[in-house]
């Protein structure tokens, strides 16, 4: 179901009054983001490490959740998948915990996949898409050529750049993040009206 002209305008004017309404909110969201991003970058060993122990954790809460829920359900079809992929979700969190240099690599490897997936398709994206976005896929080209040489330093520099490539690029992300809802809020402040 699409939405009017008038339905998306509604929407937009919600969105900005909840915005000017809550940029306290959101500044405060957007610094502490700055600050543990920061954080994150100065020291992305722990960074990382904390990381992998919340995706650990993540594993062995869904898989306890899913053992739950499968013995709820005992009689439906898929009794016996279901509870494989509980039990397996619960083991790739424990393997988390106990070996965990092994499980920062495994989600390097995931990082290094990710980057090069994501690179692959902005290029190709890009290329069928140039007639349409002539300003644009440039930029997409290059943001695909940055993704896989993201790709190439942290593969090239394992094992070593596991222990610091995730914590790196998540400090960079919530940087970012907390930048762009710091001007949100400052922006929304600017907006409101005079008292």
């Amino acid at each position: 179901m699409a939405l009017s002209q008038s339905g998306i305008e509604g929407l937009r004017s919600d969105v900005t009054a909840a915005i000017n309404a809550h940029w306290k909110f959101f500044l405060a969201e957007g610094i502490i983001l700055i600050v543990l991003g920061l954080a994150a970058v100065v020291e992305p060993l722990i960074a990382t490490f904390a990381f992998s122990f919340f995706v650990g954790w993540l594993f062995i809460i869904s898989g306890l959740v899913g053992l739950f829920s499968t013995f709820k359900m005992r009689p439906a079809p898929g009794f016996w998948w279901s509870l494989a992929s509980a039990i397996l979700a619960i083991i790739v969190g424990l393997l988390l915990f106990w070996h965990p240099i092994a499980g920062v690599l495994w989600l390097t490897f995931v990082l290094i996949a990710f980057f090069i997936i994501e690179g692959v398709v902005s290029i190709f994206f890009a290329l069928e898409y140039r007639h349409d976005l002539p300003s644009r896929w440039g930029w997409m080209v290059v943001s695909g050529i940055v993704d896989l040489f993201l790709a190439a330093v942290i593969l090239l520099g394992l094992p070593g750049s596991a222990l610091w490539a995730i914590g790196l690029l998540i400090g960079i992300n919530m940087v970012f993040g907390g930048t762009t809802l710091v001007m949100m809020a400052l922006d929304a402040r600017r907006l409101l009206p005079p008292t």
